[in-house]
């Protein structure tokens, strides 16, 4: 069976991976819509061969399709907007912004995870934070093993995240060019902000690691502190996890935990210098998990680094393995 398919969003980073992606995969597409704003109208994009002409966001659009999945990179307030009128419509939304995420009747899924959360969806499924989602694919494991207490996050997050004003302003920025997108340059720099801060002195993009860990975990009482971090890579987001597990380990079980865990490519060999790297990983499904090492400055803790390609597993992939678990079920 075949399915109609809407990319919202479509001219943007994420809504151009969709379709990459789709593509890869062979979903099984039967009509595709492209959406956008009004000034992307008109455009054509190209998909399997075939030329498509980018349409308006707009009711009077949608509601004379039957479309049965809308995959949504457009932002929060175009989601908070569009995502109940196709969902009245009867498609199924999947989306990559914010707008869904904490909302308690929409569940927020990453498929290694917590696939069964998605049976509780009332039109809206919500894509978790790109950070988020390669963080929980690797505690997902050890949760399930060992139990967790208490979760630290330190994170390495390249330019895409910020989308291509941020690509732009590392690419530009090394020529010199003053930043458009960054508060500072970010060539040559890191800068320990990412999303605003909020009156408590925390990033809403550390807040939302914290949240959406608890809720993709079902763990309100998880203890989650995070420190996010923009830096002068161009894809694939890294991650230093410090992790206190409930009770203790040993440190073989827990090599052979990821070795088997799902969509997880274990890269530990120190000795001849294999650990994770954002180059290796970019343009790849997995998440990769390395550098494992007891923490020895407290009962039962764990240290892992934690590498992803944040716009194709952190989210336009994430978003259609959710549409492909719906369609296997």
């Amino acid at each position: 069976m075949n399915y109609n398919v809407a990319v919202v969003g479509c001219t943007g980073m994420v809504g151009r991976k969709f379709l990459e992606i789709l593509a890869e995969r062979h979903f099984p597409i039967a009509e595709l819509y492209l959406f956008a704003s009004a000034r992307s109208a008109g455009k054509k994009l190209s998909f399997e061969g075939k030329e498509y002409t980018v349409e308006e966001l707009k009711e009077d659009n949608i509601k004379n399709k039957k479309i049965d999945f809308a995959l949504f990179s457009a932002g929060g307030d175009t989601s908070k907007s569009f995502a109940p009128i196709f969902a009245n419509y009867g498609a199924v939304v999947i989306d990559n912004s914010s707008a869904w995420r904490m909302d308690p009747n929409v569940p927020l899924v990453v498929p290694e995870v917590n696939p069964e959360d998605i049976k509780k969806h009332k039109g809206i499924i919500a894509n978790p934070n790109c950070s988020t989602i390669q963080a929980v694919v690797a505690l997902k494991p050890l949760y399930d093993a060992y139990g967790i207490k208490r979760i630290v996050y330190s994170t390495y997050q390249a330019v895409s995240g910020a989308g291509m004003n941020g690509y732009n302003d590392l690419m530009e920025g090394y020529k010199g060019e003053t930043p458009k997108k960054f508060p500072y340059a970010i060539a040559g720099n890191l800068l320990p902000h990412i999303d605003s801060f909020l009156e408590d002195g925390y990033t809403k993009e550390e807040i939302k690691m914290v949240n959406e860990t608890r809720k993709i975990l079902h763990d309100d009482n998880l203890k989650i502190t995070a420190t996010t971090v923009r830096v002068p890579v161009l894809n694939s987001h890294s991650e230093s996890i410090n992790v206190e597990l409930s009770k203790d380990f040993d440190i073989k079980e827990v090599f052979e935990l990821f070795k088997t865990s799902k969509g997880i490519i274990l890269e530990d060999d120190v000795a001849n210098l294999v650990y994770p790297m954002p180059l290796n990983s970019s343009g790849k499904d997995e998440v990769y998990v390395g550098r494992i090492r007891r923490d020895f400055s407290l009962d039962s803790g764990l240290n892992l680094w934690v590498v992803a390609d944040n716009i194709r597993k952190g989210a336009a992939l994430n978003a259609i393995q959710i549409a492909e678990y719906m369609i296997s079920e």
